[in-house]
């Protein structure tokens, strides 16, 4: 029989093995072979590269059109994270020009620390290949396959490599490479290769030529990066798109966001297999320590009660201990109080700095923003943002605009399979004065920004485009709504008080003449005197002003309305002030009209007594 094989030399020795003896323990001499030994024959290894080559869509080259859009994101990701983790204010211009019928050439350019000449090939055309996939915190990429993909979608439509410019510092050249990616060994192909002289301190620069289209809308290179812009208030983002038109999403803030730091596994959210695999390869001499050097917040004293409930001895052997020992293990975990791991390995934006960015790109009279504290979800930390954008020049008659993002990038494809979506349309907004049917976005001009900053997002498919539908986080989606959503009920409440009192001061405008007329019959005062007085108690050029002032108020934000409503009850509709209006108003009409009524009888008695005495 074969051998078991282990890594690729042994798994074609196996085969060997396997061809030889298929082909000694199969039928007879001069008999044909059994059906399993043909199939046999034709099984072979498939590589990584190879598999997402035939199946692109899994990361993001569904269609032409996506295709542009996911080979912009993924360079720009990676300048953005580049960029952060060497603590340099980013600037990034992207450039896309359209070199014939669906081919566009995409370049990308950052200052950003650069890359060593020796990483510069697997970093840009090895898949699976970077430095995140094994980091616990916070951070853009995943999975080591971004760049990588573009760069293989790039040589798969047009046959043409990716050029890669990069410097390091200013005391060395430039590095000139052009390469694609070998998708039967998932490896680089270095076609030509120099040194050149570039005008930039440090940075990276990558030149790709795919089959796309361009095309504007939600879904766009335009859309993405007007919300990356949101979300990344700290960068300066220069676009030329297709049809020469440059746009300018210069940077809100000069403070850069507080870097995320690596935190390790915590004990409730590691898997039985994971675990098995960790013991396996542990050094430690005794499962205490290695508890402790493994997990987080696991301290002597945890340690201690974790072998005490999966009943093994501390001083154990951790590669010693079987699947049973491991799976006794699980359950202590599960068992044990365990402090929740730290959240420093996550880096929201931050209340301010997102109300920043969304006023920046979006133009609106009302903005609202709240950061929730972190929580934990199977052992990984994660926190929710939320933001609003209300009113303004935003259209009033269709659903909102929602604007989804997970570690500070924006997911545009399949929002109708988002948990965030689900979160927004199961939210009650007609509570906070929006209108809502049932189990869909509210209506009204409103631009929502939900963001999930994690260790670990849990993504529908490899492509990153939509967030799965785990209740834990829908929950802590809802609970930031509701708070960003009483925040905006109180604006649109106070809105509203202010449009009724000068629908007031308007009817009472109407009746100006007529008690004018009346108190000037009563008082003998002067009409015109009496007409000011009253124009100016009702103060509509002042209400008018301030709905003005509202509407107009675009450019940053306005505390005092934020602060508006704050002790006024939810059934509540008519202030003080406004009620000592209408009552006013109100008492003058009647008093006119009772003075009216008076002098018409008087009037009447009068011509019947003139027609007695001529009688």
């Amino acid at each position: 029989m074969a051998k078991v094989a282990k890594g690729k030399n042994d798994a074609k020795e196996a085969g060997k093995d396997l061809q030889a003896t298929l082909s000694t323990d199969g039928a007879p001499a001069g008999t044909s072979q059994p059906k399993a030994v043909e199939l046999a024959k034709k099984q072979r290894e498939i590589g990584v590269a190879e598999f997402f080559a035939r199946n692109k869509h899994l990361l993001g080259f569904d269609n032409p059109r996506k295709a542009l859009m996911t080979a912009v994101k993924e360079a720009v990701d990676n300048a953005l994270d580049a960029c952060e983790e060497s603590g340099i204010p980013p600037e990034i211009s992207v450039e896309i020009i359209e070199m014939a019928e669906n081919r566009f050439r995409v370049i990308v350019e950052d200052n950003g620390p650069g890359i060593v000449k020796q990483q510069i090939g697997k970093i840009f055309a090895k898949l699976l290949y970077g430095s995140k996939f094994h980091s616990r915190k916070q951070q853009r990429g995943q999975q080591g396959i971004g760049i990588s993909a573009a760069v293989m979608y790039a040589g798969l439509t047009t046959g043409r490599p990716a050029k890669i410019l990069t410097r390091i510092s200013p005391k060395h050249p430039a590095n000139y490479v052009e390469l694609t990616i070998n998708t039967a060994t998932n490896s680089p192909d270095i076609l030509k290769e120099s040194e050149k002289e570039w005008n930039k301190e440090h940075g990276t620069r990558i030149e790709l030529d795919i089959e796309a289209s361009y095309q504007k809308g939600s879904q766009s290179v335009d859309t993405y990066l007007k919300s990356t812009a949101v979300t990344n208030p700290h960068a300066t983002i220069i676009y030329v798109n297709p049809k020469a038109e440059q746009y300018v999403f210069a940077r809100a803030t000069d403070t850069l966001p507080k870097p995320a730091q690596e935190i390790l596994p915590h004990p409730h959210g590691v898997e039985l297999g994971t675990l098995i695999k960790m013991l396996s390869e542990s050094e430690n001499r005794t499962l205490s320590a290695f508890l402790q050097e493994n997990f987080s917040r696991v301290s002597p004293q945890v340690a201690k009660e974790i072998c005490e409930n999966a009943r093994i001895p501390p001083n154990f052997k951790p590669d010693e201990i079987t699947r049973d020992g491991a799976e006794a293990l699980i359950k202590a975990f599960s068992s044990t109080s365990i402090m929740n791991p730290p959240t420093d390995c996550l880096s929201p934006i931050g209340e301010e700095l997102l109300k920043k960015g969304l006023m920046k790109e979006v133009q609106a009279e009302f903005y609202s923003a709240i950061t929730r504290p972190p929580v934990v979800y199977k052992g990984n930390p994660f926190q929710i943002e939320v933001a609003l954008a209300y009113g303004g020049e935003q259209e009033k008659d269709g659903a909102i605009t929602l604007m989804r993002f997970a570690n500070r990038v924006p997911l545009l494809y399949q929002q109708g399979a988002c948990g965030v979506t689900k979160a927004v349309t199961t939210t009650n907004w007609k509570a906070y004065g929006m209108q809502q049917s049932g189990g869909s976005l509210p209506v009204g001009p409103m631009t929502v920004v939900v963001h999930i900053a994690s260790v670990w997002v849990p993504f529908t498919s490899e492509s990153k485009e939509a967030i799965a539908h785990y209740d834990d986080i829908i929950k802590e989606i809802k609970l930031a709504l509701q708070e960003a959503g009483r925040d905006l009920q109180k604006y649109v409440h106070k809105k509203s008080k202010v449009h009724l009192q000068l629908e007031r001061a308007n009817l009472f405008e109407r009746y100006i003449p007529e008690v004018a007329n009346a108190l000037h019959r009563l008082t003998g005062k002067p009409e015109p005197a009496i007409v000011s007085g009253l124009q100016a108690m009702v103060k509509k050029d002042a209400l008018q002003q301030r709905i003005e002032d509202m509407q107009a108020k675009n450019t940053e934000d306005d505390e005092e309305f934020a602060k508006i409503g704050a002790g006024d009850d939810e059934d509540e509709h008519i202030d003080p002030d406004a009620e000592e209006e209408s009552a006013l108003s109100h008492s003058l009409k009647k008093k006119a009209k009772d003075d009216a009524k008076k002098g018409d009888e008087k009037s009447a008695d009068d011509k019947t007594n003139d027609g007695n005495k001529k009688k």
